[in-house]
């Protein structure tokens, strides 16, 4: 018969073993719970192509209000609706804009109240900001806004998540029309959303830019001899069983 003595030596290289792998499990699963717990959200650049061939339109409105009423008129002419993405304090200042859209079938959704940088927020303050706009909106075209773009296109995970848990989505765009850049001409605007559009696309401008009224005629007569149609962003993205991946895009979950 055989006998094995076990030693303090023994004792102790046993422990060891035992301690360092505790330490290396408790480390992996420390750094899967960190990685889950910081991963970047993204809010909804544009949506996976469905074979439409469809864009959506967007209109941020913070500052002025030259020619909105332009921008309803060349719309109204090709028929095409769109979204507009207004700040709370503009809708105080131009109540009956907010109207004319409403009326002329554009959805008016939330661009915040004051245009703050929202990262820079508490939930608290994320969250008066949101309830503000909406009511302001709300009040005029009885319809409480489910969409929500980030002033300056600004946001991080803890915008994202108070603005989901709110019952809204968050709203960036793929092609940015650059309107508001002073240099930009008439031709630069056409060109950089007419050579980079593709389905599922959501085109950002702004309303009191100044070569916009020139440019959209021009935009809208190339996508429509291009094949495309227009829908609103609320219409387009997809309100549940859905995924953002790395890019941006909204995609299906499948099943």
């Amino acid at each position: 018969m055989r006998y094995f003595i076990i030693t303090k030596r023994h004792i102790t290289v046993a422990l060891s073993l035992i301690l360092g792998f505790t330490v290396i499990t408790v480390s992996i699963f420390s750094y899967q719970a960190l990685a889950a717990s910081s991963k970047r959200l993204l809010p909804i650049y544009c949506v996976e192509d469905k074979g439409e061939k469809t864009v959506a339109l967007s209109f941020d409105a913070a500052w002025g209000n030259e020619d909105t009423g332009e921008l309803i008129s060349i719309l109204g002419k090709y028929k095409i609706k769109a979204t507009f993405f207004v700040v709370g304090s503009w809708v105080d200042k131009y109540p009956e804009s907010v109207k004319q859209l409403s009326d002329a079938g554009h959805e008016i959704h939330n661009h915040s109240n004051s245009h703050p940088h929202m990262p820079q927020l508490s939930v608290s303050q994320m969250t008066d900001e949101l309830n503000a706009c909406n009511e302001k909106i709300s009040a005029i075209t009885g319809k409480k806004p489910i969409l929500f773009r980030a002033p300056y296109g600004d946001y991080n995970n803890t915008m994202l998540e108070t603005v989901t848990n709110n019952g809204m989505y968050t709203i960036q765009w793929d092609i940015d029309s650059r309107d508001w850049k002073e240099e930009y001409t008439t031709d630069m605007i056409v060109k950089g959303v007419s050579d980079n559009v593709k389905s599922g696309s959501i085109v950002l401008f702004h309303n009191a830019a100044k070569n916009t009224p020139k440019a959209l005629p021009i935009i809208l007569e190339r996508l429509i001899a291009d094949g495309y149609s227009f829908k609103l962003i609320s219409e387009m993205i997809y309100k549940d069983n859905y995924e953002i991946i790395h890019d941006g895009t909204q995609v299906k979950k499948d099943g």
